[in-house]
């Protein structure tokens, strides 16, 4: 895992194509559409990322604990600040209280659609990983909220 990119690099590197993409989309087919699109997009890449990390889990049966140990990934270099509320064989569950992938979205004038780069991510990250991992996360700080909160939960 050491040889990852970190997550956050690869977020900005991604942004760099996309933001322009996503104008020239805006200004083709509207907002409301463009943002539909680029949402699919990011989703499906999400679920095929889960499923590329998933079949590196110790005998291709991917558990909360290797979970948890991927979130480095994501946190790697400060990118988020997080409290960990709970972490079991069922449970990851955390609040973020800074989030530079927020941060960095705002700085490239992505701000509007830092959801869909990022965010959206989250939860089919875990489709591809595990369906049975699901994510529940009531707020984020991308979208205005002093926290993110992720509640991750695997059934037993």
């Amino acid at each position: 895992m050491s040889t990852e990119l970190p997550t956050l690099t690869k977020r900005k590197l991604q942004a760099e194509v996309i933001g322009p993409i996503f104008a020239e989309m805006v200004a083709e087919i509207g907002e409301e559409r463009a943002s539909q699109v680029l949402d699919r997009a990011i989703r499906k890449a999400a679920i095929n990322e889960g499923k590329a990390f998933a079949a590196r889990a110790p005998g291709g049966q991917p558990s909360m604990a290797d979970f948890i140990k991927l979130f480095e990934l994501w946190t790697t270099g400060g990118s988020l600040e997080i409290d960990v509320l709970e972490a079991s064989d069922t449970r990851f569950d955390f609040n973020v209280t800074r989030c530079r992938y927020a941060e960095t979205y705002k700085e490239m004038g992505l701000g509007k659609i830092g959801h869909l780069l990022s965010c959206n991510r989250d939860g089919s990250f875990c489709e591809g990983y595990d369906p049975r991992l699901k994510l529940d996360r009531a707020q984020t700080i991308m979208e205005g909220a002093k926290c993110c909160t992720f509640r991750y939960s695997l059934p037993e």
